[in-house]
């Protein structure tokens, strides 16, 4: 124990010997690890609000008069067991006027020349998943109370690329960060070896092991990893609560839930540790010779 302890202190003391370059090393983790950190949040973001986005009315499938109201139910009926729907409902002829007037309300002259019995009876379709509406539009063509099914199809499909492509910037840039942080810590332990080439070579002459020499390297990248994590967790908590005094009745949601945040808090400061604990391995095994 007294020999851990004693490993410890050491760690700590090539910290305040490099106080500088440790300095250097931590703002540097800190700032990888915060757009890693940064880039988690705002995937978070473009999760929320796209599921945000996909509540409404993905298709609406205007009916004929044929049957009337009995044979629009019974269509109704089942489009609500379709697997892929989430809510169906019906908006009758009456209803559709109301519409009608609500979106030209700023052309008096159009909707005077419309009546209710000039629209078509509709039924509005919510689903569950928005990259499922090819399925339900595939068995409702050809049916014979179908007039005309709009799809907003060019809406979805542009929102569903937009989400792929950005997650996957999201996840390079944790990826890339990630790389840095390991990288950026391997080379300050490589310094502190540098710093500490004579000191290390007495302690070999005089039989110090190898792990004797080594984990006091460890600990120090291990601490630096963690303070990095550390300060960038704390950085982007900030930045959120900063982001929660924003509207929230703007369209774009900038709020995540506390929970995601906190796990993904913990996964940067036990990421910074174990980006420590590489990066000093990999400095060790390149520079140092025992």
């Amino acid at each position: 124990m007294s020999t851990f302890l004693f490993l410890i202190g050491e760690a700590f003391v090539n910290l305040r010997r490099n106080a500088l370059v440790a300095t250097g090393a931590v703002l540097a983790v800190f700032v990888s690890l915060a757009l890693a950190f940064g880039a988690l949040v705002f995937n978070e973001l473009v999760r929320v609000n796209t599921l945000q986005w996909q509540q409404g009315d993905h298709l609406i499938i205007f009916l004929k008069d044929e049957g009337g109201p009995v044979a629009h139910s019974e269509l109704l009926a089942q489009i609500n067991d379709y697997p892929e729907v989430k809510n169906a409902w019906y908006m009758d002829k009456a209803g559709a006027y109301q519409e009608f007037l609500e979106i030209y309300s700023d052309q008096p002259a159009l909707a005077a020349t419309v009546t209710a019995a000039d629209l078509p009876a509709s039924i509005r379709v919510e689903l569950d998943d928005i990259s499922t509406y090819q399925e339900v539009q595939f068995r409702l063509v050809g049916h014979p109370l179908l007039r005309r099914l709009s799809v907003f199809s060019e809406g979805i499909e542009r929102l569903l690329s937009l989400t792929g492509v950005l997650n996957s910037i999201g996840f390079g840039l944790v990826v890339l960060m990630g790389a840095s942080a390991v990288v950026l810590i391997a080379n300050t332990i490589r310094m502190a070896i540098y710093a500490r080439r004579e000191e290390i070579a007495i302690m070999k002459l005089v039989g110090a092991g190898n792990w004797f020499i080594r984990v006091p390297f460890i600990i120090e990248g291990a601490t630096v990893g963690l303070l990095g994590g550390g300060l960038a967790a704390a950085a982007v908590f900030a930045s959120h609560n900063l982001l929660e005094r924003i509207p929230t009745d703007i369209l774009i949601r900038f709020q995540v839930d506390q929970g995601f945040l906190l796990s993904r808090a913990i996964l940067i400061l036990a990421f910074g540790g174990l980006a420590g604990f590489i990066g000093s391995s990999l400095g060790l095994r390149r520079f140092l010779r025992v």
